[in-house]
């Protein structure tokens, strides 16, 4: 029950923190010699995290599909449907590669080396965007071309070590939004990816063979994931501008580092 535990707060406050999950999760094999879970508890970890999102974007999503609606059935474009059209375009890029390369990442690139070195090489990216970038714009100046290169790096992601919401934060740095803008969007981005993602390991779940059902351990991994997902969101939305992406640069560092040695001395 404590492997459960800790992979459910791992998978909550790691899919919208600018760090990897994939580098926690095989760090804890190697040391810990935990085991796979099954993918049934995938599907509910990602469940949980998918409910955190929904949750506190709630009042903003009601806005949006509301005014997407009205707009729709009046023949009229506003800035909510442009946004909405904006998450589709950022969309596109991760499930068409996800289709087409799935079978090839997860062949060569799941290796602790590659999750450690991307663990590090895009969290030095993620220092230079913010760098670099003039932080300036906010979402509501995002054209259909930036969401298209923001969902473009989402599709990275899919690289083991690298993170979503690092890379996505990232490109939207680069592109000159503001810090709380980056977030934002990646955030919201978060939802129909996630929710892709848990419907493909559903169909995965359903197609593999029959086991018992952990039932107790599915809904403790769903409850957890959530809330420290809900609590991740929250923390980081209110801090971003203040602390900054170095902090988690530092942390990607030193995980990175720690993953790399772990591996070489195995």
């Amino acid at each position: 029950m404590t492997q459960v535990m800790v992979l459910a707060l791992i998978q909550g406050f790691t899919e919208f923190l600018p760090i990897s999950s994939s580098a926690h999760l095989i760090l804890g094999s190697k040391i810990l010699g935990w085991t796979d879970q099954g993918l049934a508890f995938d599907v509910a970890t990602h469940f949980g995290t998918l409910l955190a999102v929904l949750t506190y974007f709630r009042v903003r999503l009601a806005r949006l599909a509301t005014s997407t609606v009205h707009g729709l059935l009046h023949g009229q474009t506003n800035d909510e449907i442009r946004f909405v059209g904006r998450i589709v375009i950022a969309t596109l890029p991760v499930i068409v590669v996800g289709l087409v390369a799935k079978s090839a990442i997860e062949a060569h690139l799941r290796s602790a080396t590659v999750i450690g070195v991307a663990t590090i090489a895009f969290g030095v990216l993620l220092l230079i965007g913010d760098r670099l970038g003039k932080r300036e714009s906010e979402v509501s100046e995002m054209s259909n071309f930036q969401a298209l290169l923001i969902g473009l790096a989402q599709a990275i992601a899919l690289i083991p070590g690298t993170s979503r919401s690092g890379i996505t934060i990232t490109a939207a740095l680069f592109l000159g939004f503001s810090r709380r803008a980056s977030a934002d969007f990646s955030f919201l981005l978060a939802i129909p990816t996630i929710a892709a993602a848990t419907a493909l390991l559903g169909l995965d779940a359903v197609n593999s063979p029959l086991s018992e059902v952990d039932w107790l351990s599915l809904g403790i991994g769903t409850l957890l994931s959530f809330l420290s997902a809900y609590l991740c969101i929250d923390a980081f939305l209110r801090w971003i501008e203040r602390i900054g992406v170095t902090p988690f640069v530092i942390y990607r560092l030193l995980l990175g580092g720690v993953l790399l040695t772990v591996t070489l001395a195995s």
